[in-house]
């Protein structure tokens, strides 16, 4: 990479950061960065997830106080998504280079889909739990436990809009309170990272100089996103994911 590509690079794993906090779906930003300076699509992939767990491990750390609320069911959700994530990261590896090439552009448009109206979702999942005594459901039940894994699956092999996904499949198997449903759905984002990470480090081809750089912007990018997210209305945020990941899905059709 050039010196320009590596600032770029940077900057990617900065922004991702910012979305981790704010609209949550940073590989949108950060994997077409990593296609733009010329990294083959399952190489730029497995380098992404490595290069952005410094930033989901700080997020859930962050979160600490609300995973203790119900930690039977923090246990079952680490393990759900980790264990699904096994299934991905081996699926990325074992499937044809030319398999994920195809199948990424549809992932970015159906994440993209997620983005979009996951402010009607939150607020439906916000609706259940006013105006009265939530239902206790605090375990999950096995439908839930099987959706929950297929997120981790998804975190595996891709992980764009894995977060979307936790919220949805948590919020609706779940009846916990809306701080510890996020809380819950960065622990599902984490751990899908973490698995993947940890096997795409052993067997997998990575360009360590893009990990490096992506370490370091999303480990700052995180803390700026909680103060940008406070000014910067979340409207504007999503539409810019949107239209970045629109444009990168077109691209790669193309």
């Amino acid at each position: 990479m050039s010196g320009l590509e590596q600032l770029a690079v940077l900057a990617a794993g900065l922004g991702a950061g910012v979305l981790t906090s704010t609209v949550g779906v940073a590989s949108l930003l950060s994997f077409p960065v990593l296609l733009a300076v010329g990294l083959p699509p399952v190489v730029a992939n497995a380098s992404n997830t490595v290069g952005l767990l410094p930033g989901a491990v700080s997020g859930s750390l962050g979160y600490r106080a609300e995973l203790r609320v119900h930690p039977r069911l923090t246990w079952s959700v680490l393990l759900a998504c980790g264990t699904g994530a096994v299934a991905g990261a081996f699926l990325l590896l074992s499937l044809p280079a030319e398999v994920f090439g195809a199948v990424v552009p549809w992932l970015i448009l159906f994440t993209c889909l997620l983005v979009g109206v996951q402010p009607r979702l939150s607020a439906r999942l916000r609706s259940r739990h006013d105006g009265g005594t939530p239902v206790d459901r605090t375990a999950m039940s096995r439908t839930t436990r099987v959706f929950c894994a297929l997120t981790g699956v998804y975190g595996g092999y891709f992980g764009a809009g894995s977060g979307v996904m936790a919220m949805a499949v948590l919020g609706l198997g779940l009846d916990v309170e809306m701080r510890v449903l996020n809380a819950l759905k960065t622990l599902a984002v984490m751990a899908g990272n973490l698995v993947a990470g940890a096997i795409f480090v052993v067997v997998a081809d990575l360009d360590w100089t893009a990990v490096g750089l992506l370490a370091l912007g999303s480990v700052g990018g995180g803390y700026v996103g909680a103060r940008i997210g406070r000014r910067l209305p979340p409207t504007v945020l999503r539409s810019l994911v949107v239209a970045a990941g629109v444009a990168a899905a077109v691209g790669l059709l193309v």
